[in-house]
């Protein structure tokens, strides 16, 4: 990924933080000689510094897949900045985000044992507090099947990179004028940007 200098995350938490936040992410591989790619949950294992996760056994993307480089984007917030935020009219349109590139190979995962603890660790991922569901309570003969339909992996990480372009390169005043026009919009996205901008303003970043 092209990251202007300004531009780079260099705290390995905030890397971490976005993974685990904005864990959708898009598995990238070499298929037939051509690029392929599948959008799936990701489970990150901070100690291990695996991806772990799992693809329906019909998507052909797993069959020469296993010890390939895999390039892994997670794709944090983003949104439009118009130039009639500023101070003047004389610029450009932009646009603000946060995005995160993980580099590895892959490994199959054969153990039944391990793919259901990871069907758990998703299920306790993304569940709310207090629905009730839990992979305890679900028939086993119906688990059975469910892993029998699915080839489980593990990213072992080589690298992370990121970049976070939070206006980083305009004056203070700038930056605030932005916030301020983000938060009015009270759309999700612009808010989130906005929020990241004033953490990087003070030096959170």
């Amino acid at each position: 990924m092209y990251i202007p200098k300004h531009f780079l995350i260099k705290d390995k938490e905030i890397l971490y933080d976005v993974i685990e936040q904005y864990s959708f992410a898009t598995v990238i591989t070499t298929h037939k000689d051509e690029p392929c790619a599948t959008h799936l949950p990701l489970i990150f294992d901070r100690e291990q510094q695996t991806l772990n996760g799992h693809f329906a056994k019909g998507n052909p993307q797993w069959n020469d897949i296993e010890g390939q480089s895999v390039l892994t984007t997670f794709h944090g917030p983003h949104c439009y900045i118009s130039p009639s935020w500023y101070e003047t009219d004389q610029t450009v349109p932009t646009w603000n985000y946060i995005a995160v590139h993980v580099y590895g190979q892959l490994e199959i995962v054969n153990d039944n044992e391990e793919i259901y603890n990871r069907f758990t660790e998703l299920v306790k991922k993304y569940e709310k507090d207090g629905s009730g569901y839990s992979m305890e309570n679900v028939d086993t003969n119906y688990v059975e099947g469910l892993t029998r339909g699915v080839v489980a992996f593990k990213i072992h990480i080589n690298r992370i990179e990121g970049q976070a372009k939070l206006s980083q390169n305009h004056s203070k005043e700038r930056k605030e004028l932005v916030i301020k026009k983000l938060l009015e919009s009270k759309e999700e996205m612009n808010c989130k940007i906005a929020h990241y901008m004033t953490r990087a303003m003070n030096n959170e970043w």
